[in-house]
């Protein structure tokens, strides 16, 4: 596959509601929309990167930088056959995960094209829907985030996930398990807690939680290990496995029980595939997050989610559940708890021309 021409578009589209978690809130969802072009055939990804720096060091503004300036003129013109052909490219340059996850994917949307596969089966996936799983970010009133779950639990999300923060922990897990009774549920801290806290999970390990998702920061590998002793409920990480070397340093401290892996945190499907496979040898349970990324990206996490080392609920969720409109054709939907799987070659959905136009915030192309 011969890099024949590079399109980025930096967009931008309003949320329904902000989405608040333990570090910061956004109320706009900013993605780098890569179209990758290559014999006749066009791939597409997403570079989905939270503005504000809250989630990670990547922000909008540095991906966009980093694709300009670095990646794709590496790219622009060579020639790759396999993902381990362009991995390898990647690897080399100095940018971040988030960035390279936008050309890694758009790769592989071309590279299940050609195969003439639909991306989930080019990646090894085999199911024909994915389950799918609520979260639902902060409220400073309790009644609204009841009020939240409640409206979207109809659409029959297998799971809910709540975000805590110190402060408000114990007192939203109590409502929601008064509210809905004995559901699928358990909660994520995006790393705000440390072993200070440890009457806040010793209390929470008695509401029969399915895991307690990222309750230190991803450094604190050691400290983990010692919260995973303390209580009953499996720890899952998040921001921690950023990659396969600190994936296996986790395993050898028994930090968690529960995996995590978010396709633009890692670096892209290859990635993915490789973290998988080390999890399956060691028996840890996984399951595919997302940002939440628009459409391409969203998409993209749905595709992974089908393989079978994937046990959980993803967090996937229809495109109307964040965002006020998507760039993707139809909009992904949730019936009955399910993503159904496209079944044409690649991503699968139409990349909405005229809505890139609308959300634009800045495009290049390359050649200029």
């Amino acid at each position: 596959m011969k890099v024949e021409k590079v399109v980025l578009t930096h967009v931008r589209v309003p949320l329904v509601e902000p989405f608040r978690i333990s570090s910061g809130a956004v109320s706009e969802k900013d993605g780098i929309v890569i179209a990758l072009y290559s014999e006749g055939l066009t791939g597409y990804g997403e570079s989905s990167p939270m503005a504000g720096n809250f989630y990670s060091g990547d922000t909008p503004e540095r991906s966009w930088e980093e694709l300009c300036n670095v990646v794709v003129p590496a790219l622009f013109g060579r020639t790759f056959e396999d993902p381990s052909d362009w991995n390898a490219a990647l690897d080399k340059l100095p940018a971040g995960n988030f960035t390279k996850t936008g050309v890694e994917t758009a790769f592989w949307d071309i590279f299940a094209q050609r195969q003439n596969k639909p991306l989930h089966q080019m990646l090894g996936g085999t199911a024909a829907t994915v389950r799918s799983g609520l979260a639902v970010g902060l409220y400073d009133d309790l009644n609204d985030m009841l009020r939240t779950v409640d409206r979207y639990l109809a659409d029959g999300y297998h799971r809910v996930k709540l975000k805590i923060e110190p402060g408000h922990d114990i007192d939203i897990v109590k409502a929601a398990r008064k509210a809905f009774g004995n559901i699928p549920l358990y909660v994520d801290a995006n790393g705000a807690y440390s072993l200070a806290h440890l009457d806040v999970f010793h209390a929470l390990d008695d509401f029969d939680l399915m895991m307690f998702e990222q309750p230190f920061p991803g450094p604190a590998l050691e400290d983990l290990a010692a919260l995973q002793q303390e209580v009953r409920t499996p720890i899952c990480l998040d921001e921690s496995l950023d990659t396969a070397d600190q994936l296996r340093r986790a395993i050898q401290l028994d930090s968690f029980r529960i995996a995590n892996f978010k396709v633009q945190r890692i670096g892209g499907f290859h990635r993915a595939l490789e973290m998988l496979h080390i999890c399956s040898e060691h028996y840890i349970e996984s399951w595919v997050g997302t940002m939440p990324e628009l459409g391409i990206g969203q998409a993209q996490g749905a595709a992974l989610a089908s393989l079978d080392g994937f046990v959980f609920p993803t967090d996937v969720e229809a495109s109307t559940r964040w965002f006020r409109d998507d760039i993707i054709s139809p909009f992904l939907q949730v019936k009955n708890g399910n993503i159904e799987l496209p079944t044409s070659p690649g991503l699968g959905y139409t990349i909405d021309g005229e809505k890139l136009l609308k959300y634009k915030v800045a495009a290049r192309s390359f050649p200029s």
